[in-house]
């Protein structure tokens, strides 16, 4: 993939998490992201084979992930012809779409090389993009989509399992895009490091609380396992079941292992626990409503 200095740098940078928020391994905020400039993206020629909707907030809701597991079918949209030729003239939502549909197998034949190479324009043309523009969603699940790729690596092509090379997309995404899916995925890898050192863990511990923090269920249920349990955090009973309540309610059918920590946690609590913890949900709702 082609990358400038700045992009590199970022890539170094984001090894550690010099830029981001710090957080107490509770997951509490020390401090919160300041906003930046929003920059509009002119429509082509190539835009206008999608329709004038294609780049609203909410054909980008559909476009996009809204959880590392989930994604929304969009079930009335573009031909498939249409979405290649915009494709082809650059746009991102084309792009993105065409990658999901030919990852997922939906209405093509699935074809996880073709989908990486979709993601890889995506990542190449738009690394650079502002963080509020109307694509910064979608350029960091790209990222996202890469990394993960480069975890798993391609059968019967070129891509090969690079630990390193996901760690990398992962980290671009999650400090310069603050994607929550790619804050995730990146403590995964530092705290499950066979020999992961206390710094290892310090970093992946603060991206688990940011992801957490952000709605993240995954992170919040990985996060209140760690911390009920006192698994190498201090324990907290309380937040740790508040977190994994949180997660329960957001966990897809097939994610079993958010449930049945929930449920163990839920049966070794304290009533103390539990009526900390739902008074810590009462707090936690009431601030995502202000």
């Amino acid at each position: 993939m082609r990358t400038s200095r700045r992009i590199i740098l970022a890539l170094m940078l984001g090894a550690a998490p010099v830029a981001v928020p710090g957080f107490a391994f509770d997951g509490a905020p020390a401090n919160q992201d300041s906003p930046l400039p929003v920059v509009s993206q002119p429509a082509g020629s190539a835009a206008q084979a999608l329709n004038s909707q294609a780049l609203n907030s909410q054909a980008l809701k559909k476009a996009v992930p809204v959880a590392a597991t989930t994604t929304t079918t969009v079930t009335v949209g573009p031909s498939l012809n249409s979405l290649q030729y915009a494709a082809e003239g650059g746009h991102p939502v084309a792009q993105w779409r065409l990658g999901r549909m030919y990852a997922d197998g939906d209405g093509v034949t699935q074809d996880d090389v073709r989908a990486f190479e979709y993601f890889s324009r995506i990542a190449n043309a738009h690394a650079e993009d502002s963080p509020s523009a109307p694509q910064a969603a979608i350029v960091a699940n790209a990222f996202v989509a890469l990394g993960r790729y480069y975890l798993n690596g391609i059968p019967n092509s070129k891509i090969k399992p690079d630990t390193e090379r996901a760690r990398e997309m992962f980290s671009y995404a999650a400090s310069y895009f603050g994607n929550a899916d790619a804050q995730y995925d990146l403590a995964r890898l530092y705290l499950k490091t066979p020999d992961a050192s206390r710094d290892d863990f310090r970093y992946g511990a603060r991206w688990l609380g940011l992801a957490a923090q952000k709605g993240q269920h995954q992170a919040q249920a990985l996060l209140g396992q760690m911390l009920f349990n006192g698994d190498r955090l201090p324990r907290q009973a309380a937040r740790g079941l508040m977190w994994l309540t949180l997660a329960r309610d957001n966990a897809a059918p097939d994610e079993a292992w958010i449930k049945e920590s929930y449920n163990r946690a839920i049966a070794k609590a304290s009533d103390d626990d539990r009526a900390k913890a739902l008074q810590m949900l009462e707090h936690w709702v009431q601030g995502r409503r202000d």
